[in-house]
């Protein structure tokens, strides 16, 4: 049996498994990779040969850094035993209370199991009281402080759980499921190293629970503990790193794994989406929109990481996309927090701020730890001018993830707004922590540096050159370079950035008031160096101007003339506008 026939078999078996203990959101991603493996040859039909993502050009299309080759044999693989069932043990009260249980009346499903001893009776009954305690938490947060507020109310159900689940564990007396509930537990507890130690006999024991996956992911914040976990070799460990690569913002790294499961995998649309993502924060926009189209093109009614799709069309100014992006989702949908933001981008794309916001607050009535509608609803406040407002969303989406770089420089907007550079430096220094090659976020530090109540120029300095060499695609930082260098009074260096910005704006075809600054001090920096052949070439440029640039040149020429005999005698005041 080759790799990929292998994959198949465990997934079709994993998703009846994890259906049947109301794993339903592991059991849909693994139904997802199962479509997503390429089927044999002799089975295409027109019906299900969209398109070949795994060997085509469209493939091709969106990678942009070079990786190793898949091997011909697919994924990495080693065989673990599936996990046997006892229909016996379990019995009726299971169903009846699998039934209760997908009413979401997980109390009466606990009560029916309490003296049932099989194991998927006891991962239903300890997964159903976990689910009812954290009903009723999110029910008294609502009670004591609205749907959006915070309160310090707990799930009840931990300590009883933890007890429980802790002495089978000891007795070797729990299955997998029931230590991913364990882990669980552990994990809002705050217990993470033994979190994470449980969660790892979860997976090895049976990794294809995506959910386990992800709980053990979320607990895995620097890369040193990513690799202490003493994970078994299986093709889920890459779907897992891949992630983890993603959420440490190592992002060809993580590239380079989803090229390698695209291997076996193929036509997966979950693959495709995770490669946008990764794009997304290398901001290689175009290439995200390509994947969006074609996962739009192939899963029409997808709504799950559209708003990201909607942030770059926000980015890209494209209205008309925009709308029926949130078009579609809207019909699709409107109830999701997904398709909410994306309602919520396309007010503010229009200017109605207030509009926008009501969306945002709408997802997070749907979802309060919806990281995304947190983030939005703060640059909302800051374009309405409202920065209490907008500091405490923001506060919101760092308290959900602290690792969120967008928030942190969000805060440091909002106090830069409030006209306190030392509290705005310190959220910027956050995010560039976070993510030290976005050129914005350097830029940003570099303009609390020359605030007039810090005026720390020469720090001011060291910033804007790492945005520099961070692709400023703003083209910000040579510019400010060269005019700090000028208030310091350091002409070569000046010199040498202006020189470093003419050629950058040349070589985008750029125009503007900055090319009329640079080829002015350039102008007259090379003149007086006695660099009268390149002071003449940047003066003749600048006659192609209109308004005081232009006498400046005439008066320079007629300088270098008085004091270089040897130029040639020429005319300045015929000079034809357009010289060049």
């Amino acid at each position: 049996m080759n790799s990929k026939d292998s994959c198949r078999s465990e997934l079709r078996i994993a998703i009846r498994q994890l259906s049947d203990r109301c794993l339903y959101s592991a059991s849909k991603w693994a139904a997802e990779q199962l479509v997503g493996i390429e089927q044999d040859p002799a089975k295409f039909t027109p019906s299900n040969t969209r398109f070949q993502r795994g060997s085509s050009s469209i493939r091709r299309k969106y990678r942009t850094h070079e990786v190793t080759a898949t091997p011909v044999a697919g994924v990495s693989y080693v065989a673990t035993p599936v996990m046997e069932e006892d229909e016996a043990v379990d019995g009726d009260f299971y169903l009846l209370a699998k039934s209760y249980f997908d009413c979401r009346e997980y109390r009466r499903a606990a009560h029916v199991l309490r003296d049932q001893s099989g194991r998927k009776s006891l991962f239903l009954r300890c997964y159903a009281l976990y689910l009812a305690g954290e009903k009723r938490k999110e029910e008294e947060m609502i009670e004591l402080e609205g749907p959006l507020g915070k309160g310090d109310v707990v799930n009840r159900e931990l300590v009883p759980l933890e007890r429980e689940l802790s002495e089978l564990r000891k007795n070797a007396m729990i299955d997998p499921f029931g230590l991913y509930v364990y882990g669980l537990v552990l994990k809002q507890k705050g217990n993470e190293n033994l979190a994470r130690t449980v969660l790892v006999e979860s997976v090895n024991s049976y990794p294809w629970n995506w959910t386990a996956w992800s709980e053990l992911q979320s607990l895995c914040t620097t890369i040193d503990i990513l690799n202490s976990l003493n994970l078994n070799s299986h093709w889920m460990k890459d779907f897992f790193l891949a992630s983890a690569y993603q959420e440490l913002r190592m992002h060809n790294e993580c590239l380079s794994k989803y090229e390698y499961l695209q291997g076996t995998f193929g036509y997966s649309n979950y693959i495709q989406a995770q490669v946008a993502k990764a794009q997304y924060s290398l901001r290689e926009f175009d290439q995200v929109e390509a994947i969006f189209e074609e996962l739009l093109r192939t899963d029409p009614y997808r709504v799950e990481d559209m708003d990201m799709y909607s942030n770059v069309l926000y980015a890209k100014e494209c209205s008309a996309a925009l709308s029926y992006l949130a078009h579609r989702v809207f019909m699709t949908d409107k109830y999701r927090p997904e398709s909410c933001c994306i309602i919520g981008n396309y007010y503010s794309l229009k200017g109605q701020h207030e509009k926008s916001v009501i969306y945002f607050r709408r997802a997070l009535k749907l979802n309060k730890n919806y990281l995304s509608a947190w983030t939005l609803m703060g640059h909302e406040f800051v374009e309405m001018k409202n920065t209490p407002a907008a500091v405490d969303a923001y506060r919101r989406a760092v308290d959900i993830d602290p690792c969120d770089y967008r928030a942190w420089y969000g805060l440091g907007q909002a106090y830069e707004m409030m006209g306190m550079p030392l509290y705005a430096l310190h959220y910027f220094k956050k995010s560039v922590f976070l993510q030290p090659k976005d050129s914005r976020l350097w830029i940003a530090m570099a303009h609390c540096y020359e605030t007039d109540q810090l005026r720390m120029l020469d720090l001011a300095i060291k910033c804007y050159k790492r945005a520099a060499d961070c692709n400023d695609r703003e083209a910000i930082a040579l510019h400010q370079l060269a005019k700090l260098h000028v208030e310091l009074g350091r002409p070569e260096e000046a010199a040498f950035y202006y020189q470093k910005d003419l050629e950058r704006m040349e070589s985008e075809e750029r125009d503007g008031p900055n090319m009329v600054e640079a080829l002015s001090y350039l102008a007259t920096f090379c003149k007086a160096k006695k660099r009268f052949e390149e002071a003449e070439v940047y003066c003749t440029r600048l006659l192609d101007y209109t308004g005081p640039e232009r006498e400046t040149a005439k008066n320079l020429l007629r300088g270098m003339r008085s004091t270089q005999s040897s130029l040639p005698l020429m005319d300045v005041e015929h000079f034809p506008p357009n010289s060049l």
